[in-house]
C-alpha cells in the first residue's frame, strides 16, 4: 500500500500521477487538470465519460463557470456544498482546454471530507472520478483500493473517516434557474422538485 501525506501527493500529482484520497461519498481518483488522460488510463475509462473537478471551496472554482450560469452556480453552491451534490455547468471560455465532455460542461464539486478539502486546498482544483475500475463496483476500502490500483499512492493517513458509499446527486444546468436532475444521490435538490 503506496500511503502518503499531502506534500508527498503534491509531488505525485505535479509529476503527472494521479493519487487516491476519500470524500464523503466514495473513494476518488484525482489529477491536475493538465494530466486527465492518465485517469482514464489506471481506471480503463471510455474517454465518453467525464471527469469531475473538485475544488476545496465554491469560490476555487467560481472562474470554470461560465459568466451564464454564474448566478445559478451561486446559488445552488452555497446551499448545498460542502456535500454529495455534483453540478454540471457550462464551462468558462478560459477554461475549455481541461473540459473532458463533448458539450462544454464541467462537473464541479466540493466534498464533505476535511482530508478531501485539506488536499484540494494544496493542489488547486483537481479532475477526479470514484476509485474503481470502470465497470466494476469498487470498494471504499483502502485496502480493497489498492489492490485495484496498486501503483497508485492514497492519502493518508488511515483510517478514512465516514464515507457513504453512496454516489453524489448529479443536476445539470439548462438555463438560468433551470436544473434536470441527472442522478439522484444522497443528496434531494429541493430546486429540481
Amino acid at each position: 500500500m503506496n500511503l502518503v501525506d499531502c506534500k508527498s501527493a503534491l509531488k505525485t500529482l505535479e509529476s503527472g500521477l494521479p493519487i487516491i484520497f476519500p470524500t464523503d461519498t466514495l473513494p476518488a481518483i484525482g489529477c491536475l487538470p493538465e494530466f486527465s488522460n492518465i485517469i482514464y488510463e489506471f481506471k480503463k475509462r471510455d474517454k465518453d465519460k467525464p471527469l469531475i473537478l473538485m475544488g476545496s471551496e465554491h469560490k476555487q472554482l467560481i472562474d470554470y463557470v461560465n459568466e451564464s450560469a454564474k448566478k445559478d452556480y451561486e446559488n445552488i453552491a452555497s446551499k448545498y456544498w460542502p456535500g454529495a451534490l455534483t453540478m454540471v455547468i457550462p464551462a468558462s471560455e478560459r477554461h475549455t482546454t481541461i473540459i473532458t465532455s463533448n458539450d462544454l460542461t464541467l462537473g464541479l464539486r466540493i466534498p464533505n471530507s476535511y482530508m478531501a478539502q485539506s488536499l484540494i486546498r494544496e493542489t488547486g482544483p483537481l479532475l477526479t472520478s470514484s476509485a474503481n475500475l470502470s465497470g466494476f463496483k469498487g470498494s471504499i476500502t483502502v485496502e480493497g483500493i489498492s489492490q485495484d490500483f496498486p501503483s497508485v499512492k492514497i492519502l493518508g493517513p488511515i483510517p478514512w473517516g465516514k464515507i457513504s458509499g453512496k454516489a453524489s446527486t448529479i443536476i445539470f444546468w439548462k438555463k438560468s434557474g433551470d436544473w434536470r436532475l441527472i442522478r439522484e444521490g444522497e443528496v434531494l435538490v429541493k430546486e429540481l422538485y
